[in-house]
């Protein structure tokens, strides 16, 4: 049994190593064996290792696993499981099935190339038995490396490897414990991870939605990703060199009425992007964009379940998600620009403008200039959606604000009919005329606003 006692790497690896009942094999592809060493550097390997193997040429790999895939994606690491898995239980299923429970430990990473120039990221699974002969569990996980060199990344995978197994045998009671087992003394500072898959009757009553979510909450990942198709894939795979269009917001009415208005507003942003690129360039793609950060700040965060509420909404009005750690836009462009060069748009109401003007951004030492700084950075513009004026002069008195005008058209007030008083006018005025904060048409026809119901 392992103490009770917080666990090192070291201890952690010299513990399976001891105990007996398991027993398993490490393919690891893209930054060493370093998972594997820590087995066999501690002692007593021989008691938990079956196979250590890198295949690091492509042919091999191919041979190995099939080719057709990328090599650093989820479909070479499922094939990397199903291979390894095989192979175990064909060679010692027999002799050793009925004492040990198996497992296989995969990873297909890429860690910073000499010139620094790719994405530090990669896959890593576990296949494992909870008993003798039972069916197989499946954890899968993306991360992205945050260390500065090769050498580290190595390190942190052989850390957060180890990890995964003795949290499998030992700390996966509950999704909390397992989690925690598994980031311990390396994540979020040197890795983050923004997937979780569970697979298995080990995980049977999980809640894959709440895993997701907790890894935000927990602060294990800047952002996770919900597909209204239901797909689970990392945010990069959906932001890779794509024009990208954010709709950000609260969403607390979970109706049906508000969803189909929130989803107006994103289809708004949408084509005017398409207006923008023209016809030649691939069409943007769009995500509604949640916080588990509080409203306002003195307030406690949303539970779980409340976050899912209005995730589960949003889906079913045909939107897909980001669920970001942190509530500043600037946060959510420089997660979003560490995968695409292509623009970013938002799409915003009025109200959500306004909010971000009046913030205190006591956390930057530049506070609101180097907040618009970081904003804007890199090819990032604010599309502004008309809001109603008696909406926008409701909500100007709910949060007590004072200072803005505005003239109308048809009860509706565009962004270039909003006026704020100097000096923080003459900001306002500028980021306009720059067409960093770009109006957007007041709808025709329109009996409600959208704009109202996304204020965060």
């Amino acid at each position: 049994m392992p103490s009770p006692q917080k666990l090192d790497t070291h201890h952690k690896a010299l513990t399976l190593n001891l105990d007996a009942s398991s027993f398993g094999s490490f393919a690891e592809i893209g930054a060493g064996q370093e998972v594997a060493r820590w087995f066999l550097l501690v002692g007593g390997a021989s008691g938990t290792v079956a196979k250590a193997i890198s295949a690091y040429d492509k042919e091999v790999s191919d041979d190995l696993y099939g080719s057709g895939s990328r090599y650093v994606s989820q479909q070479r690491l499922e094939a990397m499981l199903e291979n390894e898995w095989a192979q175990l239980l064909r060679e010692l299923n027999k002799s050793r099935g009925a004492r040990t429970k198996f497992f296989c430990f995969v990873d297909t990473v890429s860690a910073r190339n000499f010139a620094g120039t790719n994405d530090s990221h990669g896959w890593i699974g576990l296949r494992f038995q909870s008993q003798p002969g039972g069916p197989p569990n499946d954890v899968l996980l993306h991360v992205n490396m945050r260390d500065p060199s090769n050498v580290l990344q190595q390190q942190a995978i052989g850390i957060l490897g180890v990890n995964l197994i003795y949290a499998a045998f030992f700390d996966g009671d509950t999704q909390e414990s397992l989690l925690a087992s598994v980031s311990e003394d390396v994540v979020p500072e040197r890795i983050e991870i923004d997937y979780i898959d569970l697979r298995g009757p080990a995980f049977e009553g999980w809640d894959r939605s709440a895993l997701l979510v907790h890894l935000v909450r927990a602060g294990l990942a800047e952002a996770v990703f919900f597909s209204s198709k239901g797909l689970l894939v990392p945010p990069n795979e959906v932001l890779h060199k794509k024009a990208v269009v954010l709709a950000p917001g609260y969403f607390d009415h979970t109706d049906p009425d508000h969803s189909q208005l929130h989803l107006r507003l994103l289809d708004s942003g949408m084509k005017q992007l398409k207006e923008d690129l023209g016809e030649t360039e691939a069409p943007p793609v769009g995500f509604f964009c949640l916080t588990v950060s509080p409203f306002p700040p003195t307030e406690p965060p949303p539970e779980t379940s409340e976050l899912l509420r209005r995730i589960s909404a949003l889906l079913a009005a045909g939107g897909d998600v980001l669920l970001f750690r942190r509530p500043e836009l600037y946060h959510m462009t420089c997660l979003v620009n560490q995968y695409t060069n292509a623009p970013v748009r938002f799409v915003a109401g009025l109200s959500l403008i306004i909010r971000a003007f009046e913030d205190i951004y006591g956390n930057l030492e530049g506070r609101l200039l180097e907040a618009l700084s970081r904003l804007f950075a890199q090819n990032v513009r604010i599309y502004l959606y008309p809001m109603t004026a008696a909406d926008l002069e409701e909500w100007l008195k709910s949060v007590s604000v004072i200072g803005w005008e505005w003239t109308e058209t048809n009860g509706w007030v565009s962004g270039s009919q909003l006026r704020r008083t100097p000096p923080l006018g003459h900001l306002f005025a500028y980021l306009l005329a720059s067409n960093f904060l770009v109006p957007m048409r007041v709808p025709a026809v329109a009996n409600s606003s959208p704009a109202a119901a996304t204020i965060p």
